[in-house]
């Protein structure tokens, strides 16, 4: 089973001919492999409109973000499951690229690991800087710029 990144048609306005579905499914793969120890997940690249939707359906929380996680139920040999779903806001991936001076592919990467890394049971919130820690690794090990705990501890 391989992981599946699927652009929205409110996220190609945003994205443009920035960042491709292909160069984003192959990042993908990268995460599911080395990150993740094979296990695949589904990437949804949407608009601000959805991300706030889905925040509010099911965080109970009425404002735009720009990942949100949604860990898999299902049972069964790791390679057959998904990790499960996440959704990212091409919106704010594009204000929060031009924000920190890197690229847009970079961001939504950066958003990626971090959405993946919640999908492996990782909170920022409550695991004491143990998400953080492993989240600095892997983006250092990826090549990515400064990550999202990063920018919210300054």
């Amino acid at each position: 089973m391989e992981s599946t990144v699927i652009f929205d048609p409110a996220s190609r306005a945003a994205l443009g001919r920035l960042v491709t579905q292909t160069s984003l499914r192959a990042f993908a793969e990268v995460l599911s492999s080395r990150v993740a120890k094979q296990r695949p997940f589904s990437c949804l690249v949407t608009g601000n409109a959805e991300l706030r939707r889905l925040n509010r359906k099911f965080r109970h929380e009425n404002y735009v973000t720009d990942v949100l996680s949604f860990p898999s139920q299902a049972d069964g040999p790791a390679l057959e499951v998904s990790m499960g779903e996440m959704a990212i806001s091409a919106d704010r991936a594009l204000k929060q690229a031009r924000e920190h001076g890197h690229s847009l592919a970079d961001e939504l990467h950066i958003l990626m690991l971090h959405g993946v890394l919640h999908l492996m049971g990782y909170d920022h919130e409550t695991d004491l800087g143990e998400m953080a820690a492993t989240e600095s690794r892997w983006r250092q090990r990826l090549r990515l710029p400064q990550g999202l705990i990063e920018r919210a501890q300054k």
